[in-house]
């Protein structure tokens, strides 16, 4: 009895934190309100119509949606980055950020099964894979391991800092035995969630642009560039905007894995390169239709040709001890290099595994203002989400929240 008064009593304060703040706060809460609503309008289009409301086509099955899933199961995953300095090595520097960045993780997994539903179409498709009612198809699917990696890091990563929240909230230590396990596995989970996603694309034989060796360690570093990267630039923010402090040197650390792993990801990048064009097969096609454009297609040479300029500035700028140094420099370069990489992982990997066809046909892809709507909506949704979480964790940090006893 007594804890469930305790979490009744920390839901009404959280409740409390999260409709109460300064006028730029609710300025910003209304304003991803406003996009949530524009998505979830063009969403119920979608519902009605079908896909075809959508430019992806009997040739180019995935899209945006499955472009920004493939780019955000990197950013969940890269919150390990700060879980296992702070839990594993007791690095205190890390200490700050540690619970930011488990936020940004739940954050992101959820706009990950957003995007998976919006690509099925709809919801009520789900039931397929539900065991018993439908075929689940373990452990034959990667699909079906891509679902179970998915779900069970969700909720290691809201199970963790709620422990640790519950319990700083009624003015308790956390027990380091209870919560320590789960971050342990939580880091062996993280690399799975992406090698597991890697798997889904690199196991198809039919499309050479993924079936790829180097695929898979080729998500971990460009997921360990982005998320981190995404994270300094939340952290710039929260300690700019409220009373949570970060120290400078805990996002110098944070940079610092960021560097070590955009020059990871564009060395595997140059390799990728080499191995696509020194010795060019009919199975370098999409790798040319990609980089160079094919038959007089060229819809992504804009896209990729930016992504690369962006990773090679970024990496560059991170590498000088003195520029990374320089916060308004850094800043800079982990907004370019989290640019980079989506484009990267987006549109320049999922659309050109379909381009030519098996057949040779070339049928290019363009997203709809459909698309882009849900899309945009989804990605306010995660960011509503964050606010929310950031907000009531920052809440606890402080002190402003704690239980008080009757």
């Amino acid at each position: 009895m007594g804890r469930l008064k305790v979490l009744s009593s920390l839901v009404k304060d959280s409740i409390g934190a999260i409709t109460h703040g300064s006028k730029k706060y609710h300025i910003w809460m209304a304003f991803l309100t406003f996009v949530m609503l524009v998505g979830m309008y063009c969403y119920s289009i979608q519902l009605e119509h079908g896909l075809s409301v959508t430019g992806m086509t009997d040739r180019v099955s995935w899209g945006l949606y499955i472009s920004n899933f493939t780019f955000l199961v990197g950013v969940a995953a890269a919150a390990v980055m700060l879980v296992m300095p702070t839990y594993v090595l007791k690095d205190i520097d890390f200490k700050q950020a540690v619970l930011i960045g488990e936020g940004l993780a739940v954050a992101a997994l959820i706009m990950c099964l957003a995007f998976v539903v919006a690509d099925m179409g709809g919801p009520s498709v789900l039931w397929h894979m539900i065991p018993g009612i439908g075929v689940f198809n373990f452990p034959n699917s990667m699909l079906t391991w891509d679902v179970l990696v998915l779900n069970g890091y969700l909720f290691l990563n809201i199970s963790i800092p709620f422990y640790i929240l519950y319990e700083r909230y009624q003015g308790k230590t956390p027990n380091p035995k209870i919560y320590i396990p789960g971050a342990l596995l939580s880091v062996f989970w993280a690399v799975g969630i992406h090698l597991v996603t890697a798997f889904l694309y690199q196991g198809l034989q039919a499309r050479p642009f993924w079936n790829n060796a180097l695929l898979g360690p080729r998500f971990l570093a460009s997921a360990f560039a982005a998320g981190p990267a995404l994270i300094i630039l939340i952290l710039a923010i929260i300690r700019t905007f409220t009373a949570f402090k970060i120290e400078d040197k805990t996002i110098k650390k944070i940079a610092l894995v960021v560097t070590i792993a955009a020059q990871i990801n564009l060395i595997m990048l140059i390799s990728e390169l080499f191995k696509e064009f020194y010795a060019p097969t009919h199975h370098s096609e999409s790798a040319y239709y990609l980089f160079f454009g094919l038959d007089g297609k060229t819809a992504l040479l804009p896209w990729i040709w930016t992504s690369i300029s962006l990773n090679v500035i970024a990496t560059i700028l991170l590498t000088f001890h003195k520029l990374r140094n320089n916060f308004k420099v850094l800043f800079f370069a982990c907004f370019i290099l989290f640019v980079a990489i989506w484009i990267e992982k987006g549109f320049g990997l999922i659309v050109p595994g379909f381009i030519p066809g098996p057949y040779g046909k070339i049928a290019e892809y363009t997203p709809t203002n459909i698309e882009i709507g849900v899309t945009i909506g989804i990605w306010a949704l995660g960011a509503f989400v964050f606010t929310i979480l950031a907000k009531t964790a920052i809440g606890i940090e402080i002190g402003k929240l704690r239980y008080k006893k009757e």
